[in-house]
Formats: C-alpha cells, structure tokens, sequence
C-alpha cells in the first residue's frame, strides 16, 4: 500500500509538472514584452562576408529601440542540424526572438514552426524557404530573381547588346541560386538570341579560394570567348573583378554586393557596375518588426515575403549608393508601421 500510495503520487506531481509546463508554454505565446525584454539573436548560416553588416544593424536597433539585447552567431558551419543546435542554445541563454538565415530552404520551415511552438517570434532573413510555405512570422529578403535580372540587364547592356555572357553563382541546390539562374536567363532571353549564355557557373561561393580557381579555369579556357560576366554570389564577384582586372581582358563584368575590391573597381572602370544588396536593413528593421511582435502586434499577412531592395550601382553614383539604401531601410520600416503589422 504504501508502494502504491507513493505511485498515485508520483504519477499526480508528474500530471501536474506537465500541466504546468502546458500552462508555461501557453503563458510564454501570449505574453506580450516590453522592448527591454526583448532580446533579438541574428543567426545566419554560417561564416559569409554577406552577413557582417548584421552585426552593425543589430547594435543599431538595440540603441535605437532599446532592445534588451542583440546577438549576432555565425556558428552552424553551414549545416541545418548545427544551427538549430545554435538556436536552442540561445533559447536557453534567454533569446526569446530569432531573425534567421536558414542553411536549408527546404527544411527550414520545421525549424521555424519549432521556436513558435515554444512562443518564440522569428523572421527569416536574406532568404525565404523553399516553395510556397513561410512559417516564419515573415520573411524580409532579396528578391533574388529581381536582382539577378537587373544584373544581367546591365551586363547586357555594358555588352552594347550582345556577344557571348558567362554567369557565376553559388550552390546549385539552393533555390535562391535558382531563382537568380531564372533571372539572368529572363534578361537573356529578351534579346532574342543577341546575347548567348555561354555558361552558368555554380558552387564557387564557398570561400574566396574556390571562386578565383573557378575564374582563372574559365579566363584560360574561354577568355576570348566571352563578352560579359555577371555574377551573382558574392566571392566570385570578387573573383571575377580581380580575375579580369589581371588579366586586362576587354570583359564586362557585373559584381553584386560592395566589397571593396568590387566598389574601387566600379571606381576605376574595371567593374562596369554592381548590384547591391541590404544585408543592414534586414538586420536592423528585422529586429525592429521582431520586438513589435513581441510586444503585442500580429502580421497582417503572416508569412509575407518583403522584398528588402537591390540597387545598380555604376561609376556615376559609386559615391553616394547608400543614400538610396538608407532610403530604402527608411521606408521598410515605415511599411512595416503601415502594412505589414496590426498593433492595437
């Protein structure tokens, strides 16, 4: 009896714990934070030049909003078990609102559904899942095909119009790469055979290294062929910048991104133009619209894909391109007041 009694016990403080835990996940849903208890982590894949104005946006937007605090992790080595890992740990450290880059498109939606089944605000950032389903409170990123389209607009046009374009991306299995191969080949395909895609060169965004070899491979066995280069990840625009320049072969090259090889190349003319990107605006209005989240708003369209601005920049306002970009991080903000978020 007295084994049995300790049992209905043990099996009600059990009931209990669970009820309670129950209760606490239910409390942590609906609670609504003031923006000191809100604390905001960026975490994008992993290591990428891409993403080191986060660090920057994130310290913006904690002075500015008066965030509790803002962390920016780099940590997952590009692999979707790493980083989930990296979000639990910081759950734990009491980060209670994620703006994420996920390593796997398609995969990544059971990552965000996780954190918001444990009461967690996330947007995903620079990059949108796979398909046609966002879990995440919204996704604030490139439009990735829209860029792509106007880089290779601009290639075409640097090529007076035709001749013979080669395009250098990243991985292959990623539907952003995807999307911006989509792109280039739109731009292609409306000269009506005038410019012809020579190649489309994938997975060379890895590191620096492997995007020069891939540059100085495609320089030494077509470089009299080809007309225009656009490239649409960051270290082969890099490559291809330094590659062409070296080499003093007549190549029009489209880079995106502002690295400054890329920025003096545009300066000096060896780099026809660049497409630019917002990495800061992510960073910053995505903690912006994270801790409003918390603080009571809701999405007026949850999952809603925002498009956070591409810009062409040439040698005629290579010195002033990051006026339109503060406008554009500006008005972002403002749309997420106006549009995209119902507060009451």
């Amino acid at each position: 009896m007295v084994r049995l009694g300790s049992t209905v016990v043990l099996v009600a403080l059990v009931t209990m714990a669970a009820a309670c835990t129950k209760k606490e996940a239910d409390d942590t849903s609906a609670k609504t934070l003031s923006a000191d208890k809100v604390k905001v982590a960026l975490v994008p894949g992993g290591a990428h030049p891409y993403f080191q104005p986060w660090k920057s946006a994130g310290d913006k937007a904690k002075g500015a909003f008066g965030l509790g605090d803002v962390t920016f992790n780099e940590t997952a080595g590009w692999d979707q078990t790493k980083q989930n890992d990296v979000l639990t740990s910081l759950a734990a450290q009491g980060y209670n609102a994620f703006g994420i880059f996920g390593v796997a498109p398609e995969n990544i939606n059971a990552t965000f559904d996780n954190l918001k089944r444990q009461g967690f605000h996330v947007g995903s950032l620079a990059s949108c899942p796979a398909g046609d389903t966002n879990s995440a409170d919204f996704c604030l990123s490139t439009d990735v095909e829209q860029a792509a389209y106007k880089a290779a607009k601009a290639a075409v046009d640097a090529m007076g119009g035709q001749g013979n374009l080669v395009h250098l991306t990243g991985n292959k299995v990623d539907a952003n790469t995807q999307r911006r191969i989509a792109g280039v080949k739109k731009a292609v395909d409306e000269t009506g055979g005038k410019v012809v895609l020579l190649d489309t060169i994938t997975d060379i965004d890895k590191d620096l290294q492997s995007a020069q070899k891939a540059v100085a491979d495609l320089l030494a066995a077509k470089g009299a062929q080809v007309n225009g280069i656009v490239t649409t990840a960051y270290n082969p625009a890099v490559a291809a910048a330094e590659g062409v320049k070296l080499t003093k072969l007549p190549i029009k090259v489209i880079a995106i991104d502002d690295d400054p090889t890329i920025i003096a190349g545009v300066k000096d003319g060896s780099v026809a133009a660049t497409v630019l990107q917002n990495p800061l605006g992510q960073g910053y209005v995505g903690a912006y619209a994270l801790m409003k989240l918390s603080g009571g708003c809701t999405m007026t369209t949850p999952g809603v894909i925002i498009d956070s601005g591409s810009f062409v920049v040439t040698k005629a306002n290579a010195d002033t391109y990051d006026n339109d970009r503060q406008a554009k991080t500006d008005s972002l903000k403002a749309d997420f007041d106006s549009k995209y978020l119902s507060c009451k």
